[in-house]
């Protein structure tokens, strides 16, 4: 993700104005306890746990207990698939009708559980087409079945509504998130909430789940959404696009744009489509940065590995966004993301975007306190690209570059490995634990380091991780124990030196 601009729009908060560009149904397939000397924050409450015998079903925890946001998530299930129908009437208020079809398996015995959504008018839930009791307290969504379920025991959810999307902040930053209006349109942005203000959700990245979205909007508006345009069905004065992302997902990576589009479309490496939605009235030259995105395929694919999903994407909108974002398979930008005078500038926030492609969205957070696991890896990408594209040198100028903005703008920092609750999106997990990642490599050698990268990704694709699983990885791969390292540029209050480039 990236804030850039957003964090000019927001002076009152104490936030940094960023120099970097940017920012399958699944419980985590590896969290790791920390080494003594890291202060890891406390592991995740699992999503489930089992009644104690013979004491029957019980209600499924409202909150997943992330360490930052302990009441994201529900427990007592695991979503395998979403399909929603979503029916827009009016594109300038996203007035909709929706039908959220929620396929899941229950991990306990369940008398009732949770889903989180906000707003909307709900004309009523049925499980397992059966009509179900509900109520709702904040946007947390309870729901109790006609019959208890057993643990094991698929299910499907319906929940029919209608409304429009309630105009909501992020609790980490304070700026719009999920489904926003722009009157000429909407786009979806939901980094690290927001998406429970469009569709009943399990709103946490540890339970991602595949996605249909089939969403009908009147002419001449298009829809660009995660994965594969499966379908497009014309009904005269409307249009349903039918969008399947087959890969799982966490919910803050969806995305659903509304707007007028001209559709750009090339061939990535190893025959990756590549498809690039441009809203209608953008001036021509914003596609010129976006023209390497099969570039930066191939170069990731050999930095972490092969590419981890099916298709790939940019959507730009015709609106200031004020950042971007890593949707799966399908990165939004604002249109005052794109500099059109500093092509090389854009181009190092589309390079983000993309290598979170690997890291973030395939391999993903257990824990948002662990943020930085997602955004440093995406801003040093962005370094990588530039020692790709200029050389060595350019790489060291890059680096300086972000040493002197982390030591002026320490006091608006957290270390990378303690963002708070309210400062997700602070500099600190960008610039700081990019450095941190140089100077791993600096102390390990390349070889060792890039392995170090394979070795994260193959490992964990497709899972949820920890920052000990890093730790672990960087120390088996190395044969050094680093936890005195990590300890240094993850924790400590005042960066590290960096002694190979008389940094300190």
């Amino acid at each position: 993700m990236n804030w850039k601009q957003v964090l000019q729009q927001a002076m009152a908060v104490t936030l940094v104005m960023l120099f970097l560009a940017g920012c399958g149904s699944a419980i985590p397939t590896s969290v790791v306890e920390a080494p003594a000397q890291t202060p890891e924050p406390p592991a995740p409450t699992p999503p489930s746990a089992p009644p104690t015998p013979g004491s029957g079903p019980k209600s499924g925890a409202s909150g997943l207990g992330d360490s930052l946001y302990p009441g994201f998530g529900n427990g007592g299930y695991d979503v395998q698939h979403y399909r929603l129908d979503l029916t827009v009437s009016d594109v300038g208020a996203s007035t909709l009708n929706g039908v959220a079809t929620i396929e899941a398996k229950a991990t306990q015995d369940l008398s009732a559980f949770n889903l989180d959504f906000i707003g909307f008018t709900i004309a009523g839930i049925t499980v397992d087409g059966q009509p179900a009791e509900f109520s709702r307290s904040g946007q947390e969504l309870t729901i109790t079945p006609a019959t208890p379920l057993d643990a094991n025991e698929l299910f499907t959810v319906e929940v029919t509504y209608h409304g429009a999307p309630e105009a909501i902040e992020s609790v980490a930053i304070p700026v719009p998130t999920g489904w926003v209006n722009f009157g000429r349109g909407s786009f979806v942005l939901s980094e690290p909430d927001g998406a429970a203000n469009y569709y009943p959700v399990n709103d946490h990245p540890l339970d991602k789940a595949t996605y249909t979205f089939r969403v009908t909007v009147p002419k001449p508006f298009a829809v660009a959404a995660n994965g594969v345009l499966a379908d497009t069905i014309d009904h005269g004065d409307s249009t349903t696009f039918v969008w399947e992302a087959r890969d799982p997902m966490a919910s803050y990576l969806t995305t659903v744009n509304i707007s007028e589009f001209e559709v750009e479309t090339e061939e990535g490496p190893n025959g990756i489509p590549i498809r690039n939605y441009y809203a209608v009235g953008l001036d021509a030259a914003i596609r010129a940065p976006f023209a390497r995105q099969a570039e930066m395929l191939a170069f990731f694919g050999e930095i972490f590995g092969p590419y981890p999903f099916a298709v790939y994407g940019s959507v730009v909108m015709n609106t200031e966004v004020g950042t971007a974002l890593e949707a799966q398979t399908m990165a939004i930008f604002g249109v005052d993301m794109i500099n059109l005078e500093d092509i090389s500038s854009a181009e190092r926030i589309i390079a983000h975007e993309v290598a979170h492609q690997w890291i973030g969205n395939s391999v993903s957070l257990a824990d948002w306190s662990d943020i930085w696991l997602n955004e440093s890896f995406a801003a040093y990408a962005e370094g990588l690209w530039v020692e790709h594209t200029e050389g060595r040198e350019a790489l060291d100028a890059w680096v300086r570059d972000q040493y002197e903005h982390v030591v002026d703008s320490r006091e608006k920092m957290t270390p990378p490995g303690k963002p708070a609750a309210d400062s997700l999106f602070n500099g600190g997990v960008y610039a700081w634990g990019a450095l941190g990642l140089h100077a791993l490599r600096l102390e390990v050698g390349d070889e060792a380091f890039f392995a170090i990268l394979r070795t994260y990704f193959g490992r964990f694709e497709g899972g949820n991780v920890r920052t000990a699983d890093f730790i672990a990885v960087a120390e088996d791969v190395s044969g050094q124990e680093l936890g005195a390292f990590f300890d240094s540029w993850l924790y400590s209050e005042e960066i590290a030196p960096m002694p190979a480039l008389g940094l300190k």
